[in-house]
């Protein structure tokens, strides 16, 4: 058998998968009722509390309805098969957090602060020290991101999953803040900044372990640029942007907020664009973590494999105005928050790397 080169070779078909959203798309509108303003397919949900403001004036969750009407906000996630090497590194204290910031994160890009979380845990056999040690996480998880934990499910199903092996799931439910991104707003020339990654977060994992095991890559051992082991550069978390974003938000008008998660930029940025506007990145305008060169390396991967299913260190994109750039850098900056300009809106759809070797 050849050595693996993209998602797909792992074992991930993307295209099945966005044909799957498609379908499941035609399927959810048939249940939508006049208070459904964004449904499958956006980065989070809205659905309109229709009547529960108190007043017609702005405020909390109210500006995407009708006067007053309160919006929530709601998405679903998981973190994949990064629980398998969590499981392999017998660490499975952290992955919590991912499942929170992968569904929180999504909320933000609809200007919504997250509520409360719900998670679903299935194993084939519950280990009652095990679950605590995933629960663990997603309670850091919550607290980093401002919500509750109001319940979940643990389900154990001997035959769908084997003994010692878990999956991990989560839903937020959130409230919008204030008037939602309108990408019809959006116009080239607006500047794209950048907040980092704190690496690989949680996607690719099918396509990351496939390299590691054909590479015969040691988890347990010490990798070059990384500080610690393979295996615990594999296992940081993912950053939850709750804090920075929302309190941004409330400082400088940003026109739209991507999440990069799976599929990379490629898919994720053009999710808020409109019709007709793409994205030009500038490649060498941000540093790249050095577990992507590494990966890249080891398993003989494309750019466009590396493009299309990692973030490269880029975990969310904003997008702002040319006169908005500088007090939005300001704010960061005061914020200790790193963040660097990789492009600009174009015209023409899609997202096009500029510099790129």
């Amino acid at each position: 058998m050849g050595r693996t080169r993209t998602y797909r070779d792992a074992g991930v078909d993307l295209e099945a998968g966005y044909e799957a959203v498609r379908r499941i798309g035609r399927l959810a509108r048939s249940t939508y009722d006049g208070n459904v303003i964004a449904g499958v397919g956006g980065f989070a949900g809205l659905y309109r509390l229709a009547g529960t403001g108190p007043g017609d004036g702005p405020g909390p969750g109210k500006a995407a309805g009708r006067a007053g009407d309160v919006v929530l906000a709601a998405g679903a996630d998981g973190v994949g098969t990064k629980m398998l090497v969590a499981e392999r590194m017998g660490r499975l204290e952290t992955v919590g957090i991912d499942a929170v910031a992968y569904c929180v994160n999504d909320l933000l890009c609809q200007r919504a602060r997250p509520l409360f979380f719900l998670d679903y845990i299935g194993g084939g056999r519950i280990d009652p020290l095990e679950v605590e040690a995933l629960v663990h996480g997603v309670t850091e998880g919550c607290r980093q991101a401002g919500c509750v934990l109001l319940g979940g499910e643990t389900a154990e199903m001997p035959g769908v999953y084997r003994p010692g092996s878990y999956d991990l799931v989560g839903f937020a439910v959130g409230v919008q803040e204030s008037a939602p991104p309108d990408p019809t707003r959006i116009r080239p020339g607006d500047v794209l900044l950048a907040l980092p990654s704190s690496g690989l977060h949680a996607s690719g994992f099918s396509l990351v372990r496939r390299v590691v095991e054909e590479a015969g890559l040691d988890l347990a051992a010490p990798a070059p640029g990384l500080e610690g082991s393979l295996g615990e550069e594999l296992l940081r978390p993912t950053r939850i942007y709750v804090e920075t974003v929302l309190n941004l938000w409330r400082q400088v008008e940003l026109k739209a907020v991507a999440n990069v998660s799976g599929g990379g930029v490629p898919e994720n940025l053009p999710r808020v664009l409109p019709p007709g506007l793409g994205a030009r990145l500038e490649v060498g305008s941000w540093p790249v973590p050095p577990v992507f060169d590494l990966l890249q390396a080891a398993g003989e991967l494309s750019q466009e494999t590396m493009r299309s299913t990692f973030n490269l260190g880029l975990g969310m994109i904003l997008v702002v105005a040319p006169e908005a750039v500088a007090a939005t850098e300001a704010f960061l900056a005061g914020r200790g928050e790193p963040a660097y300009r990789v492009g600009h809106v174009v015209e023409g759809e899609g997202v096009r790397w500029e510099g790129a070797p």
